[in-house]
């Protein structure tokens, strides 16, 4: 995501609310202004067909619009009650679908919140692949956030090889306890060559992938702009994760096993797989 749009789409972000259970809402009594709508009654009659598309997809009105109610005082005394609903993240998408299409802030919601929803069914999705697919998957997010750290990381004076291989195994060491790529390859027992990320399970590729997501996002917001600095950015996030996974009792990163096959193994096969679908006549369009 370039800074540009991450910049349009932290409107969003900057009203949103996370409940105790991790989940995600934006009120839309906070939503209304973002969206530039200065009068509540216009914006309710989008909030009206945005309900009606939901129940028209088959989803639960009450799920993804839950209303809320509170009390505000009156100039003159007295209380009136004033209604307002905690969105889902899909409830928001049928709102931006469903408002001004003139307005372009309208068509930024659009973006921002389809990217969102995307994001959830791809998550619903991998929860029922096999683990050779979860590594797949997120190898190849990993792969997409590694080159947007080192841009980021360039931009924050990352500049040479030796500053970037130095930064690299910060943010190695901050996860593994102290362990740097070298360490990690030889407690893989690894050969010359062979990529430490691409014989990961797919918890260790999530640990890794949050620690690379985070540190990106940390140093652009930051704005940081020292070698040294970007490189303890690095190892702090790294040590954050680690303690997010003891927290939660989960297992060490350099303590969870080693797949038998690689990356490159897993993919020449669902390649040999797909060629002979295709041979045997059996591949679909769709695959």
């Amino acid at each position: 995501m370039s800074d540009l749009k991450a910049t349009e789409y932290k409107r969003f972000e900057d009203v949103k609310q996370v409940r105790p259970d991790g989940s995600e809402f934006w009120r839309a009594r906070e939503l209304a202004p973002v969206l530039e709508y200065t009068k509540w009654e216009n914006f309710a009659k989008v909030i009206k067909r945005a309900m009606i598309a939901c129940e028209n997809s088959g989803h639960s009105v009450e799920e993804c619009f839950p209303e809320v109610r509170k009390t505000s005082a009156m100039p003159h005394g007295g209380v009136k009650e004033i209604v307002d609903y905690e969105l889902s993240r899909y409830a928001c998408y049928l709102i931006v679908q469903n408002g001004d299409p003139r307005k372009e802030v309208i068509a930024l919601g659009q973006t921002y919140f389809a990217i969102q929803t995307y994001r959830q069914e791809v998550a619903d999705r991998f929860n029922e692949l096999d683990e050779d697919s979860r590594r797949l998957v997120v190898r190849g997010d990993i792969k997409q956030w590694n080159q947007l750290l080192a841009e980021t990381a360039r931009n924050a004076g990352v500049i040479t090889q030796e500053e970037f291989a130095i930064f690299q195994n910060a943010g190695y060491m901050g996860l593994y306890g102290g362990l740097d790529v070298q360490d990690i390859h030889e407690r893989k027992g690894l050969e010359v060559g062979q990529k430490i990320l691409d014989y990961m399970g797919s918890t260790e590729l999530i640990a890794n992938l949050f620690r690379i997501s985070q540190t990106e996002e940390k140093l652009r917001k930051d704005g940081v702009d020292n070698a040294q600095v970007a490189t303890a950015v690095h190892h702090s996030v790294g040590c954050e994760v680690r303690k997010a996974i003891e927290q939660i009792g989960g297992t060490m990163p350099e303590d969870l096993p080693t797949p038998e096959k690689s990356i490159a193994q897993l993919e020449k096969e669902r390649m040999e797989r797909l060629k002979q679908k295709a041979m045997d006549g059996q591949l679909m369009l769709d695959e």
